[in-house]
């Protein structure tokens, strides 16, 4: 099996309720891939428990069963709309893949 973990930091938002939905805006986003990609086998999007983060403030845990699904994840047009949002919402990303 293939972890990909991804970190994301949101842009400065004029509010804390502005920012506050932008992350529930990005985090039903990125869930919403199960039901589009049966390449991706579990996928769980945590946010840091304040919205005052210093550093990240999502994290994305994505498994799948071998690199050639985590190519298939990468490329999916569902995956790469999100990746618009992403870059309309966030300033850093930083990421990991491994085998567990």
């Amino acid at each position: 099996m293939i972890n990909h973990t991804v970190l994301f930091k949101m842009k400065d938002f004029d509010s804390s309720s502005a920012k506050k939905e932008a992350i529930e805006k990005l985090t039903a986003a990125l869930l919403n891939l199960k039901n589009e990609i049966s390449e991706l086998k579990h996928i769980e999007v945590n946010q840091h428990y304040t919205l005052d983060a210093p550093s990240f403030d999502i994290c994305l845990v994505t498994h799948f069963e071998s690199i050639d699904d985590l190519d298939v994840y990468r490329v999916h047009p569902e995956h790469l709309k999100v990746i618009d949002l992403v870059k309309e919402l966030t300033t850093e990303r930083a990421a990991v893949d491994f085998n567990f």
